[in-house]
């Protein structure tokens, strides 16, 4: 089960993906929506949206994979900002 915020992303982004936006347009939707947003939330939100057997269209589907991708490639410096946040061990 996803935290909060994760869920959050989730639903922007699938929210997002549904108004047609699409790589750049979406991830500025989802980052100004979710203050809290990282793009390890934003690639588990998309992994959940892939998984999710109530998201059908096609169209929708291979938007957020191809951000999900995207986002897991560049790897910014926000993902080891969000493990320090969810892993206090990490951070020694």
């Amino acid at each position: 089960m996803p935290g909060k915020k994760t869920r959050k992303v989730y639903d922007t982004l699938i929210e997002g993906a549904y108004l047609g936006l699409s790589d750049v347009q979406l991830h500025d939707y989802v980052f100004a929506n979710c203050p809290k947003a990282t793009s390890k939330r934003l690639v588990r939100a998309s992994l959940l949206a892939l998984s999710d057997p109530h998201v059908e269209d096609r169209n929708v589907l291979n938007v957020i994979y191809a951000l999900a991708i995207k986002h897991r490639l560049d790897g910014g410096p926000d993902i080891e900002e969000d493990d320090a946040e969810q892993d206090p061990a990490a951070s020694r």
